[in-house]
């Protein structure tokens, strides 16, 4: 006999599943699209010489395309409580050879986590788009993910969206410095959806 036990037993996991599946398409997608099509049909060589041609300032970012991140900053600062305010630590990794230039900027997949100070772990997968006003970037972007509570907020939801927007700085030609905000919600698909607001202070080298 199907129980509400039961059906909240199997929503459990189909949304568990939902997260593996969107992941994987975001990184298969990527991936699969720019790697041995691009070569194949010479789709690379055509955007490198385009690159050359085209501003200066975006034509470094070919030499080093790994972008690897590390941030450090607070989680839940908007905690009125202040019982779930925690730190928070994380690692981003973007591949710079991935990029797509659109109309509406340039985007490229992003892949990372973090875990805060409470046991809480955060792993996600999306895409952030770069624009450059001199010396200054601007990066939105947006990461469907898996969220493990652990000792820390109940967010409502295994499946947790990430919207976040990053300004950063130049430091020298491989690195750079920025300020991050994000925030994290299940789009009221969990059984509560208080959400979290984080900020941190990013460090990204490119190799």
């Amino acid at each position: 006999m199907c129980t509400f036990y039961t059906l909240g037993s199997i929503f459990e996991k189909m949304k568990f599943t939902v997260v593996v599946l969107i992941s994987i398409f975001f990184m298969a997608n990527n991936y699969a699209l720019s790697g041995p099509l691009d070569k194949l049909f010479g789709i690379g060589k055509e955007k490198k010489e385009k690159n050359t041609s085209s501003s200066k300032s975006f034509s470094y970012r070919n030499d080093d395309p790994q972008n690897i991140s590390i941030y450090t900053g607070q989680f839940d600062v908007k905690d009125e409580k202040g019982d779930d305010e925690t730190s928070l630590f994380g690692i981003e990794h973007k591949n710079k050879d991935l990029f797509r230039d659109t109309w509406i900027g340039k985007f490229s997949p992003t892949t990372g986590g973090f875990v805060t100070g409470k046991s809480s772990v955060y792993l996600y997968t999306g895409i952030e788009a770069d624009y450059n006003l001199g010396p200054i970037i601007i990066s939105p972007s947006f990461a469907p993910g898996y969220y493990e509570a652990g000792d820390g907020k109940n967010l409502g939801s295994a499946l947790e969206f990430k919207s976040e927007v990053k300004i950063g700085i130049d430091l020298f030609k491989n690195s750079q410095l920025g300020y991050t905000y994000s925030h994290i919600s299940n789009n009221d698909w969990g059984d509560v959806n208080p959400g979290t607001d984080n900020q941190s202070i990013t460090f990204s080298k490119k190799f």
